[in-house]
């Protein structure tokens, strides 16, 4: 577990790290904003001495250290408590849970698992650029959940560009892993939408809430981020129909393709049926049979069956069944 801490205020801003809550917490700032990060959540003692300093709730306690929980927002007393799902920095459409406790004057953020994206607001608020610096800590929690966000986009790039490959693949009938691929990016949109879906109604809840620790200069920020949900949920649901309308495309591709090889079976088949009655007579084991004597019979009997061989080939190419 990595514990960090970041001050700052109109004047300036510091970030230090420590090994223990305690230790952490000598450092906070008193007059401006500080930004707590817990980095892990292998040390329960650390993160239940951090809420005995700052009255957080026992079962808010439990959803952070809970890790299957759904993104949702929550007001206390003493704090807001919003939780979220991250797409993992360390690996490939892996998400991990996000807990923040927003008070008047500090934000919390706990993390899951080691390493994030946050590097940008970092050195936003210690090179005091854009508006983190004059804003509080509910703009803060805003700037990190706005990260989060667009992480989303980045991921729904990514499936957007393979689902593009596959719209080209659906009607190659060599592409024997077409079926096992694009399960796999149906999985995963179905994991990105078990996400976004959830954070959507949270942000709603967050927007309806009459909270003093979010103030009216916040709403149009929020606003944004809520619309930008909105766009992301739109984006899976239109993914997912594009998978579904690829996959029909492959189906209707191989029923096609099997229909065709049915359609030349079942010529050839038909061309073979009078040349298989025409042997099937002269081939039965009668003594007084006429032209079994006759010099050219077999010639002749050949003959006719490639006539009428050539004949329903004729027939079926002016009929346009071949």
């Amino acid at each position: 577990m990595d514990l960090s801490i970041i001050g700052y205020d109109l004047a300036g801003a510091w970030t230090k790290t420590a090994a223990t809550a305690e230790e952490l917490l000598s450092y906070k700032n008193p007059s401006g904003i500080s930004w707590i990060n817990v980095d892990g959540l292998e040390k329960p003692d650390e993160i239940n001495h951090l809420a005995e300093f700052f009255k957080i709730h026992p079962l808010t306690v439990e959803d952070i250290l809970d890790t299957e929980q759904r993104p949702k927002a929550e007001e206390f007393d003493d704090y807001l408590f919003i939780t979220l799902k991250a797409v993992n920095p360390n690996a490939v459409l892996d998400f991990e849970q996000i807990s923040l406790v927003v008070t008047d004057n500090t934000v919390i953020t706990f993390q899951e698992k080691p390493g994030d994206y946050f590097d940008g607001i970092r050195r936003r608020i210690l090179n005091n650029a854009g508006r983190i610096r004059r804003m509080g800590a509910d703009y803060l929690a805003y700037a990190i959940m706005d990260a989060v966000v667009d992480e989303y986009f980045v991921i729904l790039d990514t499936l957007g560009s393979g689902i593009e490959e596959f719209e080209e693949r659906a009607i190659d009938a060599g592409d024997r892993d077409f079926i096992q691929d694009i399960q796999k990016v149906k999985q995963d949109l179905l994991r990105v939408r078990r996400v976004v879906w959830p954070l959507r109604e949270s942000l709603s809840v967050l927007m309806r809430m009459e909270s003093k620790r979010i103030s009216d200069a916040l709403e149009p920020f929020l606003k944004d981020l809520h619309d930008n949900i909105i766009q992301a949920v739109e984006t899976v649901e239109s993914y997912r129909e594009l998978i579904a309308g690829v996959m029909e495309i492959n189906l209707s591709s191989m029923s096609n393709r099997m229909n065709n090889v049915m359609k030349v079976l079942t010529i050839i088949s038909t061309i073979f049926i009078p040349l298989t009655f025409i042997v099937g007579v002269y081939g039965m084991n009668f003594t007084h049979m006429p032209e079994l004597e006759y010099p050219y019979a077999y010639p002749i009997v050949m003959g006719v069956m490639a006539l009428v061989a050539i004949g329903m080939i004729i027939f079926f190419k002016r009929r346009r069944w071949l």
